[in-house]
């Protein structure tokens, strides 16, 4: 796997990772009853979202890690995914004389 690769990987990831964090633990106004006006009473009432990203961080990191390290081992290659057998060579993919 290449530089390039590995930082699109891990961005994916992260942005995978942000998407499941997000509304973790999350209080929104209308849940505290507190709604400012103007806003929408499902807006977050205090998003921390430093505390978010550092947890997104850490935890993409963790995932990449896993993935990048199977990937470059061997344990997963493209052939593995390829489930209608496009990538065969003509000599693997022909079934008859």
């Amino acid at each position: 796997m290449g530089i390039t690769s590995a930082i699109v990987l891990y961005a994916v990831i992260w942005f995978l990772t942000l998407l499941v964090v997000l509304p973790l633990r999350l209080q929104t106004q209308g849940d505290l009853g507190k709604v400012v006006p103007g806003t929408h009473a499902g807006s977050p009432e205090n998003p921390q979202m430093k505390k978010r990203f550092l947890v997104t961080t850490v935890f993409a990191a963790f995932v990449w890690v896993i993935v990048a390290g199977s990937i470059v081992s061997g344990i997963f290659t493209v052939r593995d995914f390829d489930w209608f057998n496009r990538m065969a060579t003509p000599e693997v993919s022909q079934t008859g004389g």
